[in-house]
């Protein structure tokens, strides 16, 4: 799909545009540009992996002319730029509103103008039922992606919604493997808190499924296993071979008990494709009685969360845990 073609990822120096570097640079692709605000670590990356198919275009997607320019002859994109921590989106929400709606619409559109063939924007677990900036956000990106969808010819606009992705960068287990290897207690929010399980390698599956099947408008949700924190961390002292005290903190501001991936709204209309399901966009126009006077279908008694998807034991978590490079690296050491 990618032979000769050229991509471009936004914030493409966080850790799913290494993880689509790993794989893609093997195949034919011509050209992946790297779009980010931060040259420094454009710079680590340029040294990293030392590839003249790699170009890096410093600039920002709030910037209408700097993703303009950076999406000239671009086929593909990914849209992965954003605001992620849930404490900073809370303490400054009109910057999330900044970088994830408004810039995600600047990279729609500008792909919509270059004749961009189909361009993928990445939500969050944290979209569905949102209790926090960060999450609202999200949400509001994913209903500008399916309106913005509805108005381009040649560009396929889509979305993936992930949960949470193993030791992608801010999350619970390099804290719990730093933690570990310091001999500190392992800081736990609620241990009957449940969160999904999924790999970087699972992000970009995720993301060339959508590619090879997407819909104008559509969201793709990959079912992944969960488990809960206390037994993510009882796993992780067992590979260590720790018995390190855990500490339980309680819940954070903005923190659900468990996520969800899917809503139940979602779930009524929502295309079982086997490991994925496929949100379709709702496609009604400007007929405000189709929203207010016609009902469509039944609604199923749950969402799709991290409670009711499969559960992994102790053992089936360190199965999984080995299989993450990190880990291994972090093992040998």
């Amino acid at each position: 799909m990618l032979k000769d073609k050229t991509l471009l990822i936004t914030g493409g120096t966080g850790s799913f545009g290494n993880a689509v570097l790993h794989r893609f640079l093997k195949e034919d692709v011509a050209e992946i540009r790297i779009f980010s605000r931060d040259e420094k670590k454009q710079d680590d990356m340029r040294r990293l992996y030392n590839n003249p198919k790699l170009r890096f275009y410093v600039g920002d997607v709030r910037d209408t002319n700097s993703i303009f320019d950076a999406m000239k002859g671009v086929d593909y994109v990914f849209s992965a730029a954003a605001l992620k921590q849930v404490p900073s989106c809370e303490f400054f929400p009109m910057e999330a509103l900044r970088t994830n709606v408004e810039g995600t619409l600047n990279t729609l559109k500008a792909a919509s103008s270059c004749g961009v063939k189909t361009a993928i924007c990445l939500s969050t677990d944290k979209a569905v039922y949102p209790i926090n900036a960060m999450g609202i956000s999200k949400a509001m990106m994913e209903k500008v992606m399916v309106a913005e969808s509805k108005n381009s010819e040649s560009t396929v606009m889509c979305a993936t919604r992930y949960g949470n992705v193993m030791y992608s960068r801010g999350s619970v287990i390099p804290l719990f493997v730093e933690q570990i290897k310091n001999k500190k207690p392992l800081t736990i929010t609620n241990p009957k808190m449940t969160r999904f399980l999924m790999s970087l390698e699972d992000s970009v599956n995720l993301v060339v499924y959508a590619f090879e099947n997407a819909k104008p408008g559509d969201i793709f949700v990959q079912k992944s296993p969960a488990c809960t924190i206390e037994d993510l961390a009882q796993a992780l002292m067992e590979l260590f071979n720790a018995k390190t005290p855990i500490e339980v903190i309680g819940t954070r501001h903005g923190e659900k008990r468990s996520e969800s991936l899917l809503t139940r709204e979602e779930m009524a209309v929502a295309e079982d494709m086997g490991g994925y399901y496929r949100i379709p966009a709702d496609v009604r126009g400007l007929d405000y009685g189709m929203y207010f006077d016609e009902g469509k279908s039944v609604m199923p008694d749950e969402e799709y969360n991290s409670d009711n998807t499969a559960q992994l034991d102790v053992k089936e978590i360190k199965e999984l845990l080995l299989t993450l490079p990190e880990i291994q690296d972090e093992l040998r050491l």
